[in-house]
């Protein structure tokens, strides 16, 4: 089934959605997580879509037949879709890699966002998958890591950079300027928030263009853009 909201954040970057969710006093920006691996020649292109969650880290596995960490996530998604993995343990260990990611990206998975090591960097990068990581490794899960759950609340980001929550079905944009949660019962009004900041400073980028001193262009006017709604 179609999901115009993600088409409307598709064709949104994360600073504009950053903006909005200020404006509206709103959670969701996570920093911290660079690009590895994109679609375009250079290796970036933004992504959006709706969660499917993963959490890793040490343990037991869950009850029933052993299934490699990952292929249940993958099995969950498809297009529209961008799978988020928390492995916060501090195990340096991979939470995501090159097998996992051809299966995903044959799956139309649009991305994957990894609060932890990525491993087969080399490959995402052949493959032009987009993943963003908070690291890279070459140590292999096996053996320090397992699933510990697959559609359940994940913490993503530092506390430094910004924190979040993760329910399955929320939304996910993501870019080389941060990675952006936003719950499904908000998602209409951040919309039409950061489309209302885009026209605007499309329309300074013009007086800009045009010979409008930018002093002029970004005076008081612009200070205050993102005043906190009330309530």
């Amino acid at each position: 089934m179609s999901d115009e909201n993600i088409q409307r954040l598709r064709r949104l970057d994360a600073c504009a959605v950053s903006d909005a969710l200020d404006k509206l006093g709103l959670p969701g920006v996570v920093t911290g997580l660079p690009q590895r691996s994109g679609r375009d020649d250079s290796g970036g292109g933004r992504i959006a879509g709706r969660a499917v969650t993963m959490k890793v880290g040490p343990g037991e596995r869950p009850p029933g037949p052993p299934v490699h960490l990952g292929c249940s996530a993958i099995e969950h998604a498809g297009p529209g879709q961008v799978i988020v993995v928390e492995q916060r343990s501090g195990v340096k260990a991979g939470c995501w890699g090159g097998l996992l990611t051809l299966g995903a990206r044959l799956r139309g998975v649009e991305g994957v966002v990894a609060d932890g090591p990525l491993r087969d960097v080399d490959e995402a990068i052949g493959y032009r998958f987009p993943i963003w990581s908070r690291s890279l490794t070459s140590r292999t899960a096996r053996g320090r890591v397992v699933e510990l759950g697959t559609q359940v609340p994940v913490t993503i980001g530092a506390e430094a950079g910004g924190q979040v929550t993760v329910q399955p079905g929320d939304y996910v944009l993501a870019d080389r300027s941060a990675v952006i949660f936003i719950s499904p019962l908000h998602i209409e009004r951040v919309l039409d928030a950061a489309e209302s900041i885009v026209a605007r400073e499309a329309a300074m980028a013009r007086a800009i263009l045009a010979g409008t001193p930018i002093s002029q262009v970004m005076g008081g006017n612009y200070e205050h853009m993102l005043e906190k709604e009330k309530p």
